[in-house]
């Protein structure tokens, strides 16, 4: 017993300093300057996490201006995040979707409106059933404009709904493209049955109160 109460205080020892070296990490990335994203082609890129990136990668890609959205990670503070890994809940990451869109089509306020158009705006760590960090709601900015349009957009609608808004806001850093076998699922995979019954559901509750004007026709 005697051998067991300092190994076990040391393993705890241990648990807590990864654990405070974690939360250090993480601190720096919400503490960073922002990346700004060039655009390129024409072509700007915004950055959101809501929940399942199949999901999201749907509705943005419902929305006129936008040319395609990608599933990935972003938020977090390792290098090269795996969806095993993501799922763990310890590497800080959630699973984000990156939107190319057309900014003389559609603007980046109009995307922040899509993204808290298509989510349980309240529900904290994550969408539905779907439950932990990694499915946690994040709004990304580039720079300062971006913060402002996000925080002023975040705050008029806690203040409608009179309710915390669980979105956290963080600063770009970087996007890191998820598995091949995870792009344009909800559209490989139509017959899936979170497809079915998860995905098709919130694209089609968020399609039913976003203005039509703004949407694409036949998505």
């Amino acid at each position: 017993m005697k051998r067991i109460i300092p190994l076990l205080a040391l393993v705890l020892f241990f648990s807590c300093q990864n654990s405070a070296q974690t939360n250090k990490k993480q601190e720096a990335i919400i503490n960073a300057e922002p990346v700004q994203v060039p655009i390129t082609n024409g072509k700007a890129k915004a950055y959101f996490a809501s929940g399942c990136f199949w999901c999201v990668e749907a509705i943005y890609e419902s929305v006129k201006g936008v040319e395609e959205s990608i599933s990935g990670y972003s938020g977090g503070h390792t290098k090269n995040p795996t969806y095993e890994a993501s799922n763990t809940g310890r590497t800080g990451h959630a699973e984000a979707v990156e939107v190319i869109y057309d900014p003389k089509v559609v603007s980046f306020e109009t995307l922040v409106d899509v993204y808290f158009a298509s989510q349980n705006v309240t529900q904290v760590n994550g969408q539905g059933n779907d439950i932990g960090s990694q499915y946690r709601s994040i709004i990304f900015y580039q720079n300062e404009a971006q913060k402002q349009i996000i925080l002023k957009k975040k705050e008029a609608l806690a203040k409608k709904l009179n309710a915390k808004i669980a979105a956290e806001v963080y600063p770009f850093q970087k996007f890191w493209k998820a598995e091949d076998y995870h792009q344009n699922y909800e559209r490989l995979h139509p017959n899936n049955s979170y497809i079915r019954n998860v995905s098709i559901p919130r694209l089609n509750r968020f399609k039913a109160k976003f203005p039509k004007e703004l949407l694409k026709k036949g998505h």
